[in-house]
């Protein structure tokens, strides 16, 4: 969330960055409302002082002056609390300004590769889909999910699932015991404030599972580990000695995909529901490039330790998240598609999310807002694909990587 008075001083840079995120916003209309707001409070101080000086006298004709005076600083304020809203609902959906080492674009055709890493595995049998050995092995089975749940739902079974838990328990492991991350399990119903924190809402409300509960707040299903793992230091003032946090969870995730009716309707690649092992940290904002480069390498070490061939991609100004400043993108391998397909985004969000958590570092009597990034560590089910894709054999079975083996009770194959 951007300042009103900083948007104020730098109109001109603000209309050119927000513009550069591929988003329209009135910044004329915000000016005016912010103008008229302004003008009311200045207005309703002036009667509250002569409320005030009308009060120091004991003249009863003062009485009624006083009374309409009152009057008038009621209808002020509900004059302010109509404005305001107005103000808030522009704010609200305005993205982060994009860093500068970001390139300008207006969609992923203007991403930047920044390297490669592996060797794609040449097979000498013709490759099968992850959904086409899954209909072979009967162990990822679509139809029962969709009796269940609906579209978009999967249900694995047998060493597949095995397998699914194997991979979260080892990227927790790496993430906690290699790079220090303290692991969280954390609730995946979140109330609505929450949500606003992350910058899920209001802009992106149509893409949330909202659980119909009783109670006068109103709560949603986690669309990613994120939302909560930030939130920790929501209202909180943190001390700078006590910096960097990093969290890592392991949790489902939960998303409508709402605008994305047609893509990846075959297979794992975009479900309702989905695991994800999610990073997070906290920082001292000056920090967050560097804390970026280094939970970008923390993911990228998952896929290093299976073997996976993969490449890291910087997002444009028009391709990223609404909340970032900055995202590298890591992309599997998938050879049934002969192409990579996203698995990670790691993203600085500098101050922007802290700003609408009211989350405060202090260093002496200063206090400053944090900075915030996530990243996956990785998409679980995007990265069971590409496991059984890449390790396929051609009587169907899937050898498992070394650094796995003992997640799988030393199985070779399944």
């Amino acid at each position: 969330m951007h300042s009103i008075k900083d948007i104020r001083s730098n109109i001109d840079l603000f209309k050119k960055k927000i513009s550069e995120r591929n988003t329209k916003i009135n910044f004329d209309e915000l000016l005016a409302l912010d103008k008229e707001y302004r003008e009311i409070i200045q207005q309703k101080e002036k009667l509250e002082h002569d409320k005030k000086q009308l009060s120091k006298s004991k003249d009863e004709k003062n009485f009624s002056k006083s009374k309409e005076i009152s009057n008038k600083i009621l209808e002020l304020e509900k004059q302010l609390q109509n404005i305001k809203k107005k103000l808030d609902n522009i704010l609200n959906i305005i993205p982060n300004i994009a860093h500068s080492d970001v390139p300008i674009g207006k969609d992923e055709t203007a991403n930047k590769l920044i390297r490669k890493n592996g060797e794609i595995s040449k097979f000498n049998f013709k490759v099968k889909s992850h959904t086409e050995i899954g209909e072979l092995t009967k162990s990822i089975d679509f139809n029962t999910a969709a009796k269940l749940s609906g579209s978009r739902y999967v249900m694995l079974k047998n060493n597949y699932a095995k397998l699914e838990r194997a991979l979260i328990n080892f990227m927790l492991d790496i993430h906690t015991e290699k790079f220090g991350y303290t692991e969280i399990s954390p609730p995946l119903i979140v109330n609505e404030n929450i949500m606003f924190g992350t910058g899920q809402l209001p802009k992106f409300e149509e893409d949330q599972f909202e659980v119909k509960i009783e109670e006068k707040e109103r709560k949603f299903l986690i669309p990613t580990a994120e939302v909560v793992l930030t939130n920790i230091v929501r209202d909180e003032v943190i001390e700078v000695k006590e910096l960097p946090l990093r969290f890592v969870a392991g949790t489902p995730c939960f998303r409508k995909e709402a605008g994305s009716y047609g893509k990846d309707t075959k297979g794992m690649i975009r479900q309702h529901q989905f695991y994800k092992v999610e990073l997070v940290s906290i920082v001292d904002p000056k920090n967050c490039q560097s804390e970026l480069d280094r939970m970008l390498s923390c993911a990228e070490e998952i896929l290093k330790l299976l073997k996976l061939p993969y490449q890291v991609t910087l997002l444009s100004s028009g391709d990223m998240g609404f909340s970032a400043e900055k995202t590298y993108d890591i992309e599997v391998w998938m050879p049934s598609e002969n192409k990579y397909r996203e698995i990670s985004s790691c993203s600085s969000c500098g101050v922007f999310q802290a700003r609408r958590m009211n989350a405060k570092f202090k260093d002496g009597k200063d206090k400053q807002f944090l900075g915030t990034l996530n990243g996956s560590g990785l998409a679980v089910g995007r990265l069971l694909i590409a496991i059984i894709e890449n390790f396929q054999n051609a009587d169907g079975t899937i050898s498992i990587p070394d650094v796995l083996k003992k997640y799988m009770g030393n199985l070779e194959k399944i």
